[in-house]
């Protein structure tokens, strides 16, 4: 398949996928959420419908037990699993330590695995939505847990038979993609945000000024029409010349701001001074019209 038609969350697993921890501390951490969050903890065993997904599991219990080569075969003959030889339980019991997560790398490699495992997030060009599901309610507390302290809310919610533990705030995903250390993912997912933020921006902007070009449209238009049928008045004669003369202008420049007719007017005026006038000349066609 094309990696441009490769969903977003499909490009940020490919690239965790590659990410391999240093320290054997971290590469238990992230090895238990695989295999807490796929289900295969409890049973010793790896999904086995994901190549990619297989080969990070085992290449992770050949860095920290030593295991070479898979049980193609299956756990008791499934094919859908591979069975992961632990006779003793030494494995179970060295991913189920309460020590794991102790160390903030650790946790980092935590949430890694996890999201390998049982994660998604949406394309940041339509949405922004985050999530991982946990089988049980104590799972998705401690991702919470993990993802509050690096400073990123998460909430839960239940999902048919999962505990979702899902993030909604586009800067807060940055964040999470951050923490999980996937480097390009975090740039693309940046790069798309920002733009969406510069694009909104700018059709608020352009829509508010559209909302006032209108407004002012309507109000020249209004102007026009009062200065028409005041002028057809005996009274309109009777007007001060400043403000006959901001009605002409009116008449002779219907598109202009009233800022502009100030200027055009001798001796110039401000806008309020602009507005004070076609007021008078207003109440005067509101005035003639009652009568």
């Amino acid at each position: 398949m094309s990696t441009d038609r490769l969903s977003f969350s499909h490009k940020v697993k490919e690239e965790l996928y590659k990410q391999i921890s240093p320290a054997r501390h971290c590469q238990l951490a992230e090895l238990s959420a695989l295999l807490t969050f796929s289900g295969g903890l409890k049973r010793m065993a790896v999904p086995a419908e994901n190549e990619m997904f297989v080969r990070k599991c085992f290449t992770l219990l050949e860095k920290t037990f030593k295991i070479t080569g898979y049980v193609s075969d299956g756990q008791g003959g499934r094919h859908d699993l591979i069975g992961i030889p632990d006779p003793s339980g030494k494995i179970r019991e060295s991913l189920r330590s309460s020590v794991l997560l102790e160390r903030a790398c650790c946790k980092r490699a935590y949430l890694r695995g996890a999201f390998i495992a049982a994660g998604s997030v949406s394309d940041p060009q339509k949405s922004y939505h985050f999530e991982i599901a946990a089988a049980e309610k104590a799972e998705a507390f401690v991702l919470t847990e993990l993802f509050d302290t690096f400073e990123i809310p998460a909430k839960i919610t239940l999902r048919k038979h999962s505990h979702l533990v899902y993030i909604k705030d586009g800067e807060k995903i940055a964040d999470a993609l951050n923490v999980m250390e996937a480097p390009v993912a975090l740039m693309a997912f940046e790069n798309t945000r920002i733009y969406k933020n510069v694009a909104n921006t700018i059709n608020r902007q352009v829509n508010c000024e559209t909302a006032n070009l209108s407004k002012t449209i309507s109000a020249a238009v209004k102007q026009r029409e009062a200065i028409e049928y005041a002028v057809k008045l005996p009274a309109y004669e009777e007007l001060p010349e400043p403000v006959r003369e901001v009605a002409r202008l009116r008449l002779q420049f219907p598109d202009v701001s009233l800022k502009e007719l100030g200027e055009m007017c001798d001796p110039k005026v401000g806008k309020s001074g602009v507005n004070h006038r076609l007021r008078r000349i207003m109440e005067l066609a509101e005035t003639g019209s009652q009568n």
